[in-house]
């Protein structure tokens, strides 16, 4: 860990130790900002997570998506009623006041700009799915985190199922192969998985791990996304599009099953355990290559079902990024 890493985790640990770590989310427009404080906020709740609560937030929202102007009012009319949340003017006052920032808003596409105000605030960061609105953006954010020395994590809720964890942590053997199915519905203002396959995309690298070197876009029977994925080592990995959550690994100590939904509380509690202690539950390396999976997959699909390098994806999105 870098000095300016160590000194923010040294800084923030003996914070938490006196009073509950303050969070100051930027994007009331999801349910998952009433959700996150609902387990924050509730020590009655059986997933409560201790430690930490929300304590300002700045509204935003988009304008142009339906599911942001319809809902951020309500949701922001319950964090302020229900959970005693102040509404801040600006994304830099919310900053200021607060130990911690998580980004909540449900467009991808703000998030670059509003992770911005964040990384220049010094404050450690988790940003909901989907990281960005762009492979380019995802790699500008981690850019700039990484010349200022903040750290920022990401990560669907997907990734901290029970045995999705179990098998991360090796209870098949090495990974072979797996599948896994999420829904994936579509924005049209994003690339096709960005928006809600990357959930079930979370849950395939969080058990294939990094190494996936190129990506074939098919579908199923049904006209359902197929996104088979070609591992080094001759390892596979499928993503499908389906009604649920669910999928199986297949190790050489034996088979899984993975991908289920076990609520958001295992998520919350990694996003607190990382501001306290500056430590990146994910590296950014594998989140850069699940992205560059999923934009692969928009590739491929452009081209008529071609087998798209993940190299090639990467290479065309650096190339648009700001420079240092």
């Amino acid at each position: 860990m870098n000095a300016p890493l160590l000194f923010l985790g040294m800084t923030l640990a003996t914070a938490a130790l006196a009073a509950d770590l303050r969070i100051g989310m930027i994007g009331l427009d999801t349910s998952h900002s009433v959700a996150f404080a609902e387990i924050l906020h509730n020590p009655k709740a059986k997933d409560h997570v201790a430690g930490a609560r929300i304590v300002g937030a700045f509204k935003g929202g988009s304008p142009d998506l339906e599911t942001s102007r319809s809902r951020v009012e309500g949701f922001t009319k319950t964090l302020q009623e229900k959970y005693g949340v102040k509404l801040y003017d600006s994304m830099e006052a919310l900053c200021r006041d607060v130990d911690a920032v998580m980004i909540e808003s449900v467009d991808g596409r703000v998030h670059l700009e509003q992770a911005r105000v964040a990384i220049a605030a010094r404050r450690p960061l988790f940003i909901d799915k989907p990281l960005a609105g762009s492979l380019r953006d995802v790699l500008e954010i981690f850019r700039l985190a990484q010349a200022a020395g903040v750290p920022v994590f990401s990560s669907s809720s997907l990734r901290y199922g029970i045995t999705t964890q179990a098998v991360r942590a090796g209870a098949v053997g090495r990974v072979l192969s797996a599948e896994c199915t999420s829904p994936a519905s579509l924005e049209k203002t994003h690339p096709d998985l960005f928006w809600y396959g990357v959930h079930g995309c979370e849950a395939l690298f969080t058990v294939m791990g990094t190494g996936c070197e190129s990506v074939r876009r098919s579908a199923t029977t049904d006209g359902r996304i197929e996104v088979t994925g070609q591992w080094k080592g001759g390892r596979t990995g499928v993503f499908r599009e389906g009604k649920g959550y669910s999928g199986k690994a297949v190790g050489d100590k034996g088979e899984s099953p993975v991908g289920a939904f076990d609520g958001y509380a295992p998520l919350v509690a990694q996003a607190v355990g990382f501001f306290k202690t500056g430590k990146v539950p994910v590296p950014p390396e594998e989140t850069i290559e699940l992205f560059a999976f999923m934009e692969a997959a928009d590739e491929s699909k452009r081209q008529g079902g071609k087998e798209v390098r993940l190299a090639d994806v990467l290479a065309k999105a650096r190339a648009r990024t700001s420079t240092p």
